[in-house]
């Protein structure tokens, strides 16, 4: 018998039950995995409260944690019981002791890693590395906009662009979290509580705006990032912690100077095992040179996941938060 979080209706963090099962043997190609630790992040709201809706009800949530391989199926040769290995993607059913998945969803984790910085990076990092590297190649010198940057992604999103000698503009919502994110390497910030974004980032641009904006935040600001991406630039909509954007003005973006616009998902980057595990292994070097250094600001016990997605919910987190089974 082992233990889980699983949800039977859509709502609120109360809908998360903490229960008992028995954990499923893996099929041909699957492996189990005896989680070591778990990431939260923000999309697993997104199916608790059924704005992504799960294949079916009950269901198990988390796709982000990271252990050792139990027992593996069949048909699946690049793993072994004893590997310890991290996964960012696959099934619903990571908030558990035990995770049963296809084998391709997993990377090799190097012994400098630990499992509990594997869980907190994994999901984020993985983002990161699309954002900045695939979906548009920052580049030294670029001044590029971030949302949310003293968050799980964006203190992430810090640290590459310094790395990659690019100048990053974090928008935060307190003067402790905009101390934080200069701190992890963003060049500048912007209070977007005290202060105008538009203004500010013109600024800071000395009026050229922006070659790239990237915002998980949605509804809320899908306005003002528009208005920061330079003519011909890309706004990148990632997220939707404030709602999903809908209805977007095609003409709005010939406007404001035949903008371009993505929203980008980590599966269609992340889609082959080779490209899933040549990510990870661009943000562990990272990692082992010291250039990202991952901060779990939050510590749950997976018995209190509810807890932790409201104090997610609430703004009330930085840096990464995992569970711990």
């Amino acid at each position: 018998m082992a233990k889980r979080i699983q949800f039977s209706r859509h709502g609120g963090p109360e809908v998360l039950d903490y229960q008992d099962f028995v954990p499923a043997e893996p099929g041909p190609q699957e492996v189990r995995v005896k989680n070591e630790a778990i990431g939260l992040n923000f999309i697993d709201t997104y199916y608790r409260s059924g704005l992504y809706p799960p294949p079916a009800l009950p269901s198990g949530l988390g796709t982000e944690g990271a252990g050792v391989v139990d027992a593996v199926g069949s048909e699946v040769t690049g793993f072994r019981p004893g590997d310890r290995v991290a996964y960012a993607t696959g099934p619903l059913g990571a908030y558990s002791e035990y995770h049963v998945l296809p084998a391709e969803h997993l990377v090799r984790l190097p012994d400098s890693i630990s499992c509990e910085e594997a869980a907190a990076v994994m999901l984020k990092g993985l983002t990161v590395q699309y954002l900045l590297r695939q979906t548009y190649e920052v580049k030294a010198g670029d001044i590029i906009l971030f949302h949310a940057a003293a968050g799980g992604v964006g203190s992430i999103a810090c640290q590459w662009a310094r790395a990659l000698g690019a100048k990053l503009i974090g928008v935060v919502g307190s003067d402790e979290k905009a101390e934080r994110a200069r701190r992890l390497g963003a060049w500048a910030t912007i209070n977007r509580k005290t202060e105008d974004i538009r203004a500010r980032m013109l600024e800071l641009t000395e009026g050229c705006k922006c070659p790239v904006v990237y915002d998980s935040v949605g509804a809320a600001t899908w306005d003002i990032s528009i208005d920061c991406v330079a003519p011909r630039g890309l706004m990148v909509s990632f997220g939707n912690a404030s709602g999903p954007v809908t209805g977007v003005n095609l003409g709005q973006l010939a406007q404001k100077g035949s903008l371009y616009v993505t929203r980008p998902v980590l599966a269609a980057y992340a889609d082959t095992p080779e490209r899933r595990q040549a990510m990870a292994d661009e943000l562990f070097g990272l990692m082992e040179s010291g250039q990202i250094k991952v901060e779990i600001c939050q510590r749950y016990a997976l018995a209190d996941a509810a807890q932790a997605h409201r104090s997610l919910a609430a703004g009330e987190t930085m840096g990464s938060t995992i569970l711990l089974p």
